[in-house]
């Protein structure tokens, strides 16, 4: 009997498609995620006043980390598809229980809501990590990075699209703040089917195929992906600068509207400078992310997380002593925005190629995880330190704690 030798992967064409795959479902799945937190600090203050508006971000946030836990398990044993899948269909399901709130108007439900819509959060964080599986070593950053630059075109869209939503959906029975909600569920709906369908063969079940390695069982994941991050010099110091820079990016600019609320008081031109300083920051931390991605690859992961870390200081100079000066403040948060995109794309280049391909997807998803927390817990506290202390002080600490990220580094 003649054994018939199974034809060649042509890994080239594969990435490609992925790649091109990927950045789609980025798109929409953005668009999705935008249109909902776009009014979600309003749906919250309206059902049950300011107290609460802060408390939904925080619950998006930490569901996202949450979610990543078994996200990271289906990834680990199925491939990158089913864990993706997965993630979208609780974000969708979590934008449903959103809108059944509004019709109730149930805080508890609102929150658990919020909570599992951090799945398509997760989904969209996740998503980057499948374009290094099949990447050339000298492409790894700028693939990954072209992942996180489709982010923009949802993140920008979004917002712009929720007063559409909500006013055409408004005319079906849908409460005033549901609509971008409902969006939002066709959209990581749509996400969801389109990877399911397409996303075959799997990238990262196809890179352990290559590599010769046997399917990773499903036994001590985080015991495991903890105990590789140990050993790894390259991989903490990849965890260390996505988490300071989520840190002190989620920290600063959580509290940035409040500190704009401070000196302009007429409630139009209060939305419209947010509005001015958020888009720039945004820009920042997506437009620019195939650069940063060039230059990790050019230059090497520490140089361009050292160089992160230099726009994240000079970012919380600007903005800390940025006084009543609007354009002082958005030259502050859109290098705000790059330098978390400088820790973020060369971090996670870094953490993916330090350790094994088999525990690869665990190691992603536990640096997902404690970057969900560092930035849900200095969102709390931001607010404590402004009450406090002021918003000069936020940026000051935020500009110390990239003290132990320099020194990992360095070292």
């Amino acid at each position: 009997m003649t054994l018939v030798e199974a034809p060649p992967i042509d890994v080239t064409g594969l990435q490609r498609r992925t790649l091109g795959l990927l950045v789609g479902t980025q798109i929409v799945g953005g668009l999705g995620v935008a249109s909902g937190v776009s009014v979600g600090a309003l749906l919250a203050a309206s059902l049950a006043g300011p107290w609460a508006a802060g408390l939904v971000g925080s619950c998006a946030v930490i569901g996202a980390a949450l979610i990543a836990i078994p996200a990271t398990r289906l990834m680990r044993t199925g491939g990158r598809r089913p864990g993706l899948v997965f993630a979208y269909a609780l974000g969708a399901l979590g934008a449903l229980l959103v809108v059944a709130a509004v019709r109730a108007s149930s805080v508890p439900l609102l929150f658990l809501g919020t909570l599992l819509f951090g799945g398509a959060s997760a989904a969209n964080l996740q998503a980057r990590y499948s374009a290094v599986d099949l990447a050339a070593p000298d492409r790894r950053a700028r693939h990954l990075s072209i992942v996180v630059w489709a982010t923009t075109i949802g993140a920008v869209a979004g917002p712009n699209l929720a007063p559409l939503t909500d006013r055409l959906l408004a005319r079906w029975g849908i409460p005033e703040y549901g609509g971008p909600y409902l969006f939002s569920v066709l959209a990581f709906a749509l996400a969801a089917v389109v990877l399911s369908l397409v996303l075959r063969p799997d990238p990262l079940l196809t890179a352990r195929r290559i590599a010769g390695e046997a399917p990773a069982q499903d036994k001590a994941v985080w015991r495991q992906a903890a105990r590789t991050i140990r050993d790894s010099a390259g991989a903490r110091t990849g965890v260390a600068a996505v988490a300071v820079g989520h840190v002190v990016m989620v920290g600063v600019m959580s509290m940035t509207p409040v500190h704009i609320g401070a000196y302009v008081h007429d409630h139009a031109d209060l939305l419209r400078v947010v509005g001015l300083v958020i888009s720039v920051h945004i820009t920042g931390m997506y437009a620019l992310s195939p650069v940063v991605g060039w230059l990790a690859d050019r230059l090497g992961r520490r140089p361009v997380i050292l160089g992160g870390v230099g726009l994240l200081l000079l970012a919380c100079l600007l903005s800390g002593t940025a006084g009543e000066h609007t354009w002082r403040l958005s030259i502050g948060m859109g290098l705000l925005g790059l330098g978390w995109s400088a820790t973020m794309v060369a971090g996670s280049t870094l953490l993916s190629e330090s350790v094994p391909l088999e525990q690869r997807a665990g190691v992603q998803g536990l640096s997902d995880v404690v970057m969900g927390v560092a930035g849900a817990s200095a969102g709390a506290l931001s607010g404590l330190v402004v009450d406090l202390f002021g918003y000069s002080v936020l940026t000051l600490l935020a500009g110390l704690a990239v003290v132990p990220l320099v020194a990992r580094v360095l070292r």
